[in-house]
């Protein structure tokens, strides 16, 4: 009944901050109209290139990524490695007026995974009131949303994205989203329902508080691991000529707190919440982006501090367009210095036992080269150098490689 109520007050909520918007929007048709271009992080999911042919109602796009690691010293990948680290096939239709469809079939590491990442209907009712619903990617922190390979110099993903918030994370449900535009500005939220974790983001093979363990019950799909739903929303802004803000927030019950209708545990909670921005400056030239996420779970008083109730994540890139010109044959190829420093930490906190820190935590800098012949390809050079400190935080000792490799859509 608490959680009921919760996710109760943040949907009034989101409706109460967006009210007023909808009904100065409504004396505003023409504006939304001249603005509508501006896109979102949550728009990325249509932002893509598609094949269409005529009298065809269906488009279809998709990408591709796969790249080379060379691992040094303690390197869990020492020696010269060749990844296809994913493809990925995209379908969109316009079904009918104001009303589109959409899905993303990935295949990672050759076919040894294949998940249906995102399937939904949208009903687009009005700018600020569209319904959707199906398999959709919960708004939490902007790069879940925003995650395809071709639109990154960098091939890891960031760890924020991987270890804390578990990229790609989806499920089934529903839900609202909606945009305002006001000249230089666009405001936009999400707020959906959808099916959660389960109980073994306490209980797995990794020995440590995980989402990602949690998001891999495989009837998901149909239906819920306890019967109470999780409520993922996001609000952000954007400035045409300043960039992007967005607050988001993930939480509800994630344990079986009964069977057959017996409570056998209370219900525990998790919570997440992520903050992002990205930002252009010198005509585009210069680009900054970054996201921060921490996460607070219920864990039993009965488990071990190796299960850490608290976890925090964040990354920063920096990317510089160092010449943009014609290069072998291309127009308007670019060539892109970068760097990346990314921090997560699995379990904030110390040990009652003697009041030390409790380590389990990774620090990773990546500077990187990117090659853009077009705008939908990049080839790319990293060199990463992460240290991580294990549950002890005994001293750590650095590992380095060597990543080259290329994404593209097609």
């Amino acid at each position: 009944m608490r959680t009921s109520t919760f996710i109760l007050h943040k949907s009034l909520y989101i409706f109460v901050l967006l009210f007023p918007c909808w009904v100065y929007a409504q004396a505003n048709t023409t504006l939304l109209n001249d603005t509508a271009k501006m896109k979102l992080n949550m728009d990325a999911v249509y932002n893509r290139p598609f094949l269409t042919a005529s009298k065809l109602p269906v488009a279809i796009g998709g990408y591709l990524e796969a790249n080379s690691q060379y691992g040094l010293g303690n390197n869990y990948l020492e020696g010269l490695h060749f990844q296809m680290r994913r493809m990925t096939i995209f379908l969109s239709s316009s079904v009918a007026k104001k009303i589109k469809f959409f899905s993303e079939l990935e295949f990672e590491e050759g076919t040894r995974k294949i998940n249906l990442e995102f399937c939904a209907l949208d009903f687009e009712m009005h700018p600020l009131l569209n319904l959707r619903g199906g398999i959709l990617l919960n708004p939490i922190g902007a790069f879940n949303q925003n995650h395809d390979g071709p639109r990154w110099d960098f091939i890891d993903r960031p760890l924020v994205a991987t270890g804390i918030i578990p990229t790609t994370l989806s499920n089934v449900g529903m839900g609202f989203n909606g945009k305002y535009f006001s000249r230089n500005w666009i405001l936009g939220y999400e707020m959906y329902l959808t099916n959660g974790f389960d109980h073994k983001i306490i209980d797995n093979e990794e020995g440590r508080t995980s989402l990602n363990a949690g998001k891999q019950d495989l009837n998901k799909f149909t239906r819920s691991s306890n019967g109470m739903p999780l409520f993922s929303g996001k609000i952000a802004i954007r400035n045409r000529n300043i960039g992007e803000l967005g607050i988001s927030y993930m939480g509800g019950v994630y344990n079986n707190w009964r069977n057959n209708r017996i409570v056998i545990d209370k219900q525990r909670q998790l919570h997440v919440f992520a903050i992002d921005f990205a930002s252009s400056l010198f005509k585009n030239k210069l680009n900054i982006q970054g996201e921060m996420a921490q996460i607070w779970v219920d864990v039993p008083d009965n488990f071990s501090e190796q299960y850490g109730n608290k976890q925090m994540g964040v990354y920063m890139d920096v990317i510089y367009t160092l010449l943009q010109q014609q290069i072998l044959g291309w127009d308007k190829a670019k060539l892109n210095l970068g760097l990346r420093a990314e921090y997560i930490d699995y379990n904030i906190g110390k040990f009652k036992e003697n009041n030390t820190k409790i380590g389990d935590d990774l620090l990773a800098f990546v500077p990187c080269i990117a090659f853009r012949p077009n705008g939908t390809s990049v080839v790319r050079l990293n060199y990463r150098i992460e240290q991580a400190h294990d549950l002890l935080n005994n001293p750590p000792t650095p590992a380095r490689s060597i990543q080259f490799g290329f994404s593209s859509y097609f």
